[in-house]
């Protein structure tokens, strides 16, 4: 049996941002019948055996994910190391996967991005070069190659559009637009790797490059 893909992402407390994606996408990903794509993810600076925060369950709640049974856990090079695709909530965390890989798995980082930065970056790759490819794991390995090499062309950004703020101790109209942000940043390359393009629900910002 071909081993799943494993998409991981990452914030700092994991409780928050990185939950967020991981819960989104994993209901998103089975709403499709998507079961060759394993999520998970870990904080930079994670309270271990922490649950979601509170703020964050009610606002993915509301997109359709399910919170039930989260635990935060730590970063580890082991962790990195059996990702397939790794994505960070801010470029400080992608700088932390790819120091902490250094001299150990140096391809880490050509596969670890910013979630906000796939987006786009996955946005401008034809959709029929990969819709083409018959399963879901397929899929992603082809768009997380092509992304790489892409990189260029967000030179121009202003570097903090590549981020997704941290809404920890901010009311609750922030944690919402933290919320809707992650899920704009996720809706396109899902869809891709679902082989579903438009399946999710989006407002199309941050992704045009």
């Amino acid at each position: 049996m071909r081993q799943p893909f494993r998409i991981l992402f990452v914030c700092t407390g994991n409780m928050c941002r990185s939950p967020l994606c991981e819960r989104l996408a994993r209901s998103w990903l089975a709403g499709c019948g998507v079961m060759s794509i394993d999520v998970s993810s870990a904080g930079t600076h994670a309270v271990v055996g922490a649950p979601i925060y509170a703020e964050s369950e009610v606002v993915l709640r509301r997109l359709g994910g399910d919170p039930t049974g989260f635990v935060a856990r730590q970063l580890t090079p082991r962790i990195t190391r059996g990702a397939d695709l790794i994505l960070t909530a801010a470029r400080s965390h992608r700088e932390f996967v790819q120091h902490q890989t250094v001299g150990l798995c140096p391809d880490a980082v050509m596969r670890t991005f910013t979630l906000r930065e796939f987006a786009a970056l996955t946005a401008v790759i034809p959709h029929r070069d990969i819709s083409r490819i018959d399963d879901a794991a397929g899929r992603a390995r082809v768009l997380t190659a092509a992304a790489d090499p892409l990189r260029g062309r967000l030179a121009a950004w202003p570097q903090d559009r590549l981020d997704v703020p941290d809404p920890v101790g901010q009311p609750m109209a922030v944690q919402e637009a933290t919320a809707a942000m992650i899920a704009d940043a996720l809706a396109g390359p899902l869809g891709l790797i679902a082989g579903a393009p438009g399946a999710f629900p989006a407002t199309g910002r941050d992704v045009c490059l």
